[in-house]
């Protein structure tokens, strides 16, 4: 046995210790089905274990791994149904290559090659399906052998008042009749209702492309609508594939995460979800009401959130009784079960790729390596992102000098061409849950096209939004909930807030100011207001301090400039100029103009001095590299920290 072959057999000996072989269907009678349930979500285009923006294999994803847990989970029932639960054409670039070079007109998008190898049953869409366009959203899921369910997208530019009467964008739903196997062997007729949903917020992130095309309806809204329907026509089960994360909060219509509240529509047996790319069962949920988290369900219904990047595969075993002449559920069991295993610094693949995926989507593949590592110019100092959260930073300087650049080229034959332009970028790679090596780092040198998308990891298309300074503000405070209050005197406080995800952390250069940390922060991870004060000091513009009233350019990006992030005053009714470039794109054609850039942070922002403070935050050890680099802020490790990070020290 092969060394590479050995890691992965005790690797998979490890794991089928870690889960007992499910009783159901052992213990299923004549009379009694034992049903698998099968989910993947939130795949972003992750088909193969490999991280293209570093340009090397990564364990840690890939539909091709979950895909032998597939097989393996398949193996084992009698009955079982495979699920997607949304989005699956965008997140690498992979997706970029073939939605922006090749498309898919004269041939099947490579993510549905890999899902029609593995025999999918039904899937849902989710949000970043419709990142580039609708039209090559419906021409890649017309590569799929399996149908897709979307209850509430609607076409047309306005909402009827019947939901049951909208021309729905996809089915809303799929009822599939089942020959299923009791214990006994005796066959049995089962109906099996499949119903999806989409963040109703799809309308605002990409309304560049749905306006006038598509509207959406409230989740819950539209699941009341519909399940009725689906249980009379016979539906015996039905299942909820959401693309929408776990919210605890009281019930809004419109909530983006509300999986929670769907789970209290009668009707529906199981919830699929997925959106936020965490995992249930597990400790991410805990805590909320309704939520059982160590079994995984959703106001006693089972459920499943599977990861990310086939980080993990959802699995909901169902022992299916009759009674009144319909199955239902008389017992469940609920698991996200992982490819990989992480100790410290060390990822143990638990499974090995699945051949027949790699083999079809090899050629995507390999032309995806080629495309990214197409060179587009040099730059003069390393572009890294391990403190981009508590010092300005290098790697989010570059974007915004990009931005800059562009607006005032597009907006300098318009009105808005005498106003000062600002530019609103946040770092996207910082750990959290993608680990240790999550961290922009590119070396000084050359930059390929990889680089870039490293830099900049979303296909948003540029926008520009006319403010005022209380706009400005404001903007900057609501990215303040990143950090947690520190008392002054304070030794080694907790720095950053581990809910606050770091595309909200948004830097905008063209002004100055800083951080008192002192106070409460006016907004929390949410983006809803919690204090009158605010964290913002000293802002200024050109060295005078802001006048409230005073207007600005602000260059953005489509999801923020449209609401995304709950930043007040940012609700896409300030857009100005709505750019044909996606931001990568406008990255790449300012690094080739520049030739080679000179990525060196200014400096426009930091932390108000609090004597004698200490606190400590957690980055990747790739940090230590950079310690003696950082503008501004005296940062020292500070010691291990779990799963492989480091802990950092900074004296305020």
């Amino acid at each position: 046995m092969s060394q590479v072959s050995r890691r992965f057999f005790l690797a998979a000996s490890v794991a089928t210790g870690a889960y007992i072989a499910h009783p159901f269907k052992a213990r299923a009678e004549s009379g009694q089905i034992h049903l698998r349930l099968i989910e993947t979500t939130d795949i972003h285009v992750a088909l193969e274990a490999y991280d293209y923006y570093g340009d090397k294999p990564d364990d840690t994803q890939g539909l091709a791994r979950t895909a032998t847990l597939i097989t393996q989970l398949r193996n084992e029932a009698q009955n079982a149904l495979l699920f997607d639960n949304g989005d699956l054409l965008q997140g690498n670039p992979l997706g970029d290559y073939i939605a922006m070079q090749k498309g898919v007109a004269a041939e099947v998008h490579p993510m549905m090659k890999a899902m029609n190898v593995l025999a999918y049953d039904c899937a849902t869409v989710g949000n970043h399906e419709f990142n580039y366009g609708l039209d090559f959203m419906e021409a890649s899921l017309a590569g799929a052998d399996f149908p897709f369910v979307c209850a509430n997208a609607v076409r047309g530019a306005r909402l009827g008042d019947d939901p049951l009467e909208d021309d729905t964008l996809l089915p809303p739903y799929l009822l599939m009749e089942r020959a299923l196997s009791d214990g006994a062997g005796n066959m049995h007729l089962v109906k099996i209702g499949v119903i999806g949903f989409v963040p109703p917020q799809i309308t605002q992130w990409d309304e560049v492309n749905l306006k006038g095309r598509i509207v959406t309806r409230d989740i819950v809204k539209a699941a009341q609508a519909w399940v009725p329907q689906l249980r009379a026509e016979g539906a015996d089960l039905v299942v909820a594939l959401a693309h929408t994360g776990i919210d605890g909060a009281p019930y809004e219509e419109g909530m983006e995460n509300a999986a929670l509240h769907l789970a209290g529509v009668d009707g529906i047996d199981v919830i699929f979800t997925g959106h936020q790319h965490r995992v249930l069962p597990g400790p991410d949920y805990e805590g909320i009401d309704g939520v059982d988290a160590e079994r995984g369900t959703l106001h006693g219904k089972p459920a499943v959130m599977a990861g990310f990047w086939g980080s993990h595969m959802g699995l909901v075993d169902l022992m299916l009784e009759q009674k009144d002449g319909r199955w239902h559920i008389a017992q469940h069991t609920s698991e996200a079960r992982p490819i990989y295993t992480r100790e410290e610094r060390e990822v143990t693949p638990l499974v090995a790729s699945l051949p027949a995926v790699v083999k079809a989507v090899a050629p995507d593949h390999d032309a995806t390596l080629a495309y990214i590592r197409k060179p587009v110019g040099e730059t003069a100092a390393p572009l890294q992102s391990y403190f981009a959260l508590v010092a300005d930073d290098p790697s989010v300087q570059i974007v915004s000098q990009a931005q800059l650049w562009y607006a005032k080229d597009m907006l300098k034959d318009t009105e808005h061409a005498d106003l000062p332009v600002l530019s609103a970028a946040a770092p996207f790679k910082c750990g959290g849950r993608g680990g240790p090596e999550y961290y922009t780092n590119v070396p000084a040198g050359p930059i390929a096209i990889k680089n870039v998308a490293d830099l900049y990891l979303y296909a948003n298309t540029f926008r520009a939004m006319r403010v005022n300074g209380q706009t400005v503000q404001d903007w900057l405070e609501r990215s303040m909930g990143a950090y947690n209050q520190i008392t002054p005197g304070a030794q080694d406080a907790a720095l950053l807030n581990p809910e606050f995800p770091s595309y909200n952390f948004d830097v905008i250069d063209g002004v100055t100011y800083r951080v008192d940390l002192s106070k409460p922060a006016k907004y929390d991870a949410d983006g809803t207001q919690v204090s009158k004060g605010g964290r913002i000091v000293d802002l200024a513009y050109d060295g005078a301090p802001i006048d409230p009233a005073q207007e600005f350019i602000v260059a953005t990006n489509n999801y923020r400039a449209s609401g995304g992030g709950n930043f007040p005053g940012v609700d896409g009714s300030k857009v100005v100029f709505v750019g044909p470039d996606t931001n990568r794109d406008i990255l790449v054609r300012y690094v080739q103009k520049e030739g080679t850039i000179n990525p060196s942070a200014d400096g426009n922002w930091g932390f108000v001095a609090l004597p004698d403070t200490t606190v400590t935050f957690t980055s990747g050890p790739g940090g230590r590299a950079f310690l003696d680099t950082v503008e501004g802020v005296d940062i020292a490790e500070a010691g291990p920290a779990p799963d492989g990070f480091v802990s950092y020290r900074i004296t305020l």
